[in-house]
């Protein structure tokens, strides 16, 4: 049984005779007698008994009407949930992000994503960059953006943003009247880092690694929120991305030292599974993204 058959015997069944079936279908009334033929021979049971004037359902031919019925309007809702999905009136777009990403980076975002398309359902996952890579190994996730590099070659990864890491201390620390502070000094003071898995703590230990130090921290946390915190008590100096501190820079509750020789610049990633097509909803949800970012650097400049 084929998916021709079956419209045309749904054709005459609601038409009620082959001819006007076969002129509803704009089909030859021989060729859907001859598949009609086919059909009943495919199934090995009469579906229409042929009367003068028309002919009318068997009982077998009433049976495969309904299921037939119901095969048409199942595929008319099939067809209609796709053009919506194309036309983003419905759908799901699940994304990772890593902590500064979705904390900071993100929420303008997604704000205006679900402005201007508010019957996709968006599902943000925030954790580590090691986590989200996991995510989306396993498929939980269809875009990643992290701030640590690619970890594996079924990944694909392009560059989004640019972010800036500066070290941090709480209002009144020794350091921040200096006008030029080394790498050395810095190094001497307790340091609070981000957990081990974190895209942020990997960046700050290679690029102190390239100037020839290695800290040990005092505390490893798996916050921003908390880090800033901590180096607002006094308790230790950080290393974290200028995108977390805008508020406490300017209500003066911690500063940025002026390190001499340490600059850290990093790129955030965007990651995917390699070769996976964009969806609908992913296509748009980049293009805003792209258009957040810009429109912060700008205002950043």
């Amino acid at each position: 049984m084929n998916r021709n058959h079956l419209a045309l015997f749904q054709a005459v069944a609601q038409a009620g005779s082959i001819s006007r079936g076969a002129t509803s279908a704009r089909v030859s009334q021989p060729a859907v007698s001859k598949q009609i033929a086919e059909l009943e021979g495919a199934l090995g049971v009469q579906l229409l008994e042929r009367l003068p004037r028309g002919c009318r359902l068997t009982e077998a031919g009433r049976i495969l009407a309904d299921y037939a019925h119901r095969w048409r309007a199942l595929e008319r809702d099939a067809v209609r949930a796709i053009e919506e999905f194309r036309g983003l009136k419905r759908g799901r777009l699940a994304i990772g992000a890593s902590l500064t990403i979705g904390g900071y980076l993100l929420p303008t975002v997604v704000a205006e994503f679900h402005r201007q398309f508010p019957d996709i359902e968006l599902q943000l996952e925030i954790a580590n960059t090691h986590r989200i890579q996991r995510a989306l190994l396993e498929g939980a996730i269809e875009v990643g953006l992290t701030e640590g590099p690619l970890e594996s070659e079924e990944l694909e990864s392009e560059v989004f943003f640019r972010d800036e890491l500066v070290p941090i201390a709480p209002t009144g620390h020794p350091l921040l009247q200096k006008k030029i502070v080394t790498l050395r000094e810095f190094c001497r003071e307790p340091m609070l880092l981000r957990e081990e898995g974190s895209g942020t703590r990997a960046v700050v230990e290679k690029a102190l690694r390239r100037q020839g130090f290695k800290i040990k921290p005092l505390l490893s946390l798996a916050s921003p929120e908390a880090i800033k915190n901590l180096v607002a008590t006094g308790m230790g100096l950080a290393i974290v991305s200028r995108l977390i501190i805008g508020l406490e820079i300017s209500t003066g509750s911690l500063g940025i030292i002026s390190l001499k020789d340490l600059t850290i610049r990093r790129p955030l990633h965007l990651q995917r599974l390699r070769g996976r097509s964009a969806s609908p909803a992913q296509a748009e949800f980049l293009k805003v993204l792209t258009a957040q970012c810009a429109h912060g650097a700008a205002a950043s400049a």
